[in-house]
């Protein structure tokens, strides 16, 4: 279950990167990766149901369920803790079947994003929560490229740098959350 060794991983993920990741893998992301919380979320499905293009190509690419606050003077970004992913589970495996290879976000995912993970080759990674300040300090670019209007819920575009993240469920259909409660159950 999960190297104890932190695995570093290029964004945008690669499928062999993907097919080397294992739920418990402790690993550190760089590259680009986009946020998209809930309205974003709604928007971007609404328009795929119209047939309209996306802020961005979802293909190959990770979202991270973030609104980070607004920067300080001198901050690229303000706080960005994760939020809870199940509140994207509705419009998850539509973004999947276009392209979505991986998230970052805190707790479980229903049933059929699972399925999904595991049908389109996909990743689930969750980001500490109440670690936003730490977590900020991996964002060495912010940039807004997609629903302005919807504030700290727009879409941006994040360079990060050794982003740390745990993966959850991988395309084996492993999930750490249900593994980890297995194994502490047969420890009591």
């Amino acid at each position: 279950m999960g190297d104890l060794a932190v695995k570093l991983v290029g964004l945008p993920l690669a499928p062999e990167t993907i097919a080397n990741l294992r739920a418990g893998d402790r690993v550190e992301l760089t590259g680009v990766l986009y946020t998209a919380r809930d309205a974003a979320h709604k928007r971007m499905y609404e328009s795929l149901e119209r047939g309209e293009k996306l802020p961005f190509d979802l293909e190959g690419q990770t979202i991270y369920y973030v609104g980070p606050t607004p920067p300080k003077p001198g901050q690229i970004i303000g706080s960005a803790g994760p939020t809870t992913s199940g509140r994207m589970d509705k419009y998850t495996p539509r973004l999947l079947e276009r392209g979505l290879k991986g998230m970052i976000g805190k707790g479980r995912r229903q049933k059929e994003v699972k399925d999904a993970i595991v049908r389109h080759g996909a990743v689930y990674f969750a980001a500490v929560g109440g670690a936003a300040a730490l977590i900020a300090k991996t964002i060495k670019r912010a940039e807004v490229i997609g629903y302005p209007d919807l504030g700290t819920e727009a879409i941006y575009r994040l360079e990060v740098e050794r982003f740390p993240a745990i993966v959850i469920n991988d395309i084996y259909g492993a999930d750490l959350y249900v593994d980890g409660e297995r194994k502490f159950r047969t420890m009591e």
